[in-house]
Parts: C-alpha cells; structure tokens; sequence
C-alpha cells in the first residue's frame, strides 16, 4: 500500500475549514506541517515523488498522512541516494492527481508550513496546477522562523534545528519524518517562547508583499526563488523593462517595495498590466538573454545594453590608416581594438590615446594629409611618423601597444560551443556561442529544440554579449561542449581552443 494513514486523531467533517484566527494563541491556530520528497530542485521541470502532511492544532497533532507519489519519470540516482526513494518504490504508487483531491482537502484552512516553504509549496502549486487545480495557502517558513527567534545562531538547517533543540527523526529526506521534526519544533517553539514574541514573528514571516491593484494577488505565490529574466508589459503589449535576477522572486517585488521613494518606480508601477519570465539556470544564461531581449525589442524604460555600441577600429598589418568599421557582422579578421557607439566617440578616443603615446594622427588618419609635418610634431605630441623619422612598422607596434587594453578578442574555438549551466535548482542548460553571437539557450536532453537569436540570423555582432563571454571564459573553461553535439559527448572539457585566450 503507498498511501499510509499515521496516529489519525480525531479528524472530522470540519477538517479545511478551520478558522486560522480563531485560536488565542498564535502557535494554537490550525497548521499543516509539510514535506516533499522530489526528483530535483525545480518545480517547472521536476516532480514529486512523496508527500506528507502532519496536521497539529493547539499544540497538539491531530493526524499525520503520507504517500508515494509515482512522478511520471525516472529518479535521478544521486536523489535515490539522498531520500531513499526508488523508481521501483514509486512504480506502483499513485500519480498526483490521484491524490490531489485528499491532500487539498487536508491543507484547507491551515497555515502551510515547511522548512524552505517556498521550496514545498512550489512544488505543490505547480502540482495542483498540473492537476487543473488552484492552490493557495498562507504561509509559514521554520528557517526564517527559526532566524527571527534564534537571531545569532549561524545555522537554521533542519539538521541544525534538531541538534538544537534535540528533536528525532527517524529518517530524514523522507516526507513524513522531517514533517514530524517540524510538529516538534513548533510544539518546543510554542513552549519556549511567549505568545506575543511568536505572535510578531508569525506576522513577520507571513507578511506577504504588495503589488500594483491591476495585478493578480496569486503572482506572488507564483514568482519562482530562482535566477532568470523579467518582462514588464503595460498597456497593448508595450514592453516597458526587462531585468535579469538571481532572484527573480525577490527582484521583481522589489520593484513595488521601492515605488513609493521613486520616481521611475511609480510610473512602471502605474503602466504595468502584466509581468511574464524566463527561468535560466545561472546568471550567465541570465545575462545572456537579457542582452538578447533589449537589444532586440528596446524596452522603454531600459538604458543600457541597448547593442549601441557598434564601431570598433580594425588596423591592417600594412601599416596604413586603421579603418574605422561598423561591426555589422562578426569581429573582422584583422586586429580591432575598441567599442565605440558613434564614429564620433570613436575618434575622439583613438585622438586621446594618441596624444598620451605620441602618435601621429596623420598617420591615423585622424587628420588631414599635407606637406611636411603634422600639426602634433611641431607641439611635441608625435614622434615623426609623418617625416620618415619614425618607420611605420615602428609606429604601427606603438599604436596596438597603446590600443592593447581596448584589443577585442579573437574567437578562440574552431566553431560553435555550448557552455554549460547548472542552476541550484537543478536545471541544466547549454548556451549555444558561435563567433561571440548568443544564438539561444537548450536542455541538454534535448538540444534539437535551440531557437537561434534573431541577432544571431542576421549576424549582428552584440557587444553585451561579447563583454559577458569574454568575462566568463576569462574566468573559466569548464562546461564547454562542441556544437552541434557529438554523438556520446556527454562530459564537458571536449572543446579545443582555435588560439590563445587569457585565463
């Protein structure tokens, strides 16, 4: 049998419908004390594989329930190692939606509480919705509980709170004893604490955030605890902002936290209709596709990593003039040093360094030809380029050693690469790289799905973009895959640089 019925207490009709304020105390009124055992960390991707529930009112529990629940694919094995739980276990147990009905009814009007509540009550929103049901509870989280009332401790894991306060478990990750360990909790809580101290925390924890009255009140049980990119769109689809975060939870209510102090944050407040995101398995696929968004759709609110900056200075090895070139396509074969968003701005940087290493702009091109010297010689600022007395192969090293800081990379691979991302959460992702061109972001389990960028098909080249990766490869070369993939290449670190790359 999967479905176990524990130490049932007297469970009646009224079960789901208690009333969460009646209770004098704070820790009397009705709560439910849950625990998920899963196939990873993401709700989006992942599922259930066991869920328990222990049902406590006024100190005292009333029922416990669990069951395994046969999530529909395999167990990964380091999380059979973890919790115990088999493919073989589950094989037999009942899908969720055949639970659904009787895990709704026992967390009716009860406070859900979980350690990592957003992390239980994810999963089982995005369970229920599976299951074409709405739900939603209020809220109790025991680290951020245990963080109110034991503020100097280092350490609020569960492992910690039972050594702290001498709980039992009989086996933890497993749904139904950790759901015990935070009966127990709560009772020693209770006990040890005076009601008006727990009272304050409760409402600390449970305080849910506020948001614009055109949105939905459920979009803050929605917003997902993980990294990703956020669209703000008003009135006719227009698109108003797009943000990236490691947090796109806390980011995004950030947003309404900070309208009342500013200005900016007032008028996006007022113009927001709807708010959609991408889930991203780290920050670089974060920083990836917010690049991509803005520079493609130019949201009205956003400044920066508008693609603007576009011309770049390209030197021949003939010694002649650099060319000053629009950056249409990809990096062009000669070395380029600089971005730049107008011609103008690009001149009157390459004027600068010249001055400061004695170059001559004639030479440059950054000034008119003419008999005889150029205007700097006579000042002192060139070295005589322009007269023979400096040789122009001498005068085109000086200039890349003075461009050398500005220098843009050569891409260093024979090829597109993937570089791979694994979130916290457990997704995984390969950002396909081709040229310094982000053509998009796949699953490893399934990378004939990539959409390419549209930047990408047109062979713009997107200076963000290129600022992000030269910042990631610089920092790391682990998690690079060839693309397309090869046939069992299923480890990173295959991938062989076409040049030198500083690292």
């Amino acid at each position: 049998m999967h479905r176990a019925l524990l130490d049932w207490r007297g469970m009646d009709a009224s079960l789901g419908h208690a009333d969460l304020g009646s209770a004098t105390r704070a820790f009397d009124a009705p709560v439910a004390f849950v625990d998920v055992e899963t196939t990873g960390g993401h709700p989006a991707w992942h599922r259930v594989t066991e869920v328990a529930v222990v049902g406590m009112r006024g100190g005292e529990v009333e029922w416990e329930w669990s069951s395994l629940v046969n999530p529909g694919s395999g167990i990964p094995p380091s999380i059979q190692r973890l919790t115990g739980i088999s493919d073989e276990m589950v094989a037999d147990a009942p899908p969720f939606e055949a639970i659904a009905p009787e895990l709704e009814s026992r967390l009716a009007g009860r406070r859900f509480v979980a350690h990592n509540v957003r992390f239980d009550y994810g999963f089982l929103r995005a369970e229920f919705r599976r299951a074409g049901r709405s739900f939603q509870a209020p809220l109790a989280c025991t680290v951020r509980l245990s963080r109110e009332l034991y503020p100097d401790d280092a350490r609020h894991n569960l492992d910690a709170l039972i050594a702290r306060h001498g709980l039992s478990c009989g086996s933890r990750h497993r749904a139904l004893p950790d759901a015990q360990v935070l009966a127990q909790l709560w009772r020693v809580w209770r006990d040890a604490w005076p009601d008006e101290v727990l009272r304050t925390a409760l409402e600390r924890v449970g305080r849910r955030p506020s948001l614009p009255s055109q949105l939905p009140p459920e979009l803050v049980d929605d917003l997902p605890e993980a990294c990703g990119v956020y669209r703000f769109i008003g009135e006719g689809d227009a698109l108003l902002y797009v943000g990236k975060a490691k947090n796109l939870r806390e980011r995004v209510l950030g947003h309404f936290g900070s309208a009342t102090r500013d200005a900016k944050s007032q008028r996006l407040a007022m113009q927001l209709r709807r708010i959609e995101w991408t889930e991203t398995a780290g920050e670089l696929g974060a920083l990836l596709l917010e690049a991509r968004l803005v520079r493609e759709l130019q949201p009205v609110y956003n400044r920066r990593l508008r693609g603007g900056e576009r011309w770049t200075w390209a030197f021949a090895d003939d010694a002649s003039a650099p060319e000053l070139t629009a950056l249409d396509g990809p990096l062009p074969d000669v070395d380029a040093f600089g971005l730049y968003a107008t011609p103008r701005q690009a001149r009157n940087a390459l004027t600068k360094i010249a001055r400061e290493a004695r170059l001559c702009l004639r030479s440059l091109g950054l000034e008119s030809g003419g008999e005889g010297s150029c205007f700097g010689l006579q000042l002192g600022r060139c070295a005589g380029a322009c007269i023979g007395a400096e040789s122009p192969a001498k005068h085109l090293l000086r200039a890349k050693l003075a461009l050398a800081p500005h220098k843009l990379r050569a891409w260093p691979f024979q090829g597109a690469v993937a570089l791979e991302e694994t979130g916290a959460l457990g997704l995984r992702q390969w950002h396909v790289i081709d040229g310094w061109q982000y053509l998009g972001s796949v699953q490893p389990e399934d990378p004939g799905a990539i959409a390419p960028a549209a930047s990408a098909a047109s062979g713009a080249f997107d200076a963000d973009v290129y600022r992000i990766l030269v910042r990631h490869l610089t920092r790391t070369r682990k998690g690079l895959h060839p693309w397309p993939p090869r046939r069992g290449a299923a480890r990173a670190g295959t991938v062989e640089a076409a040049g030198d790359f500083d690292v």
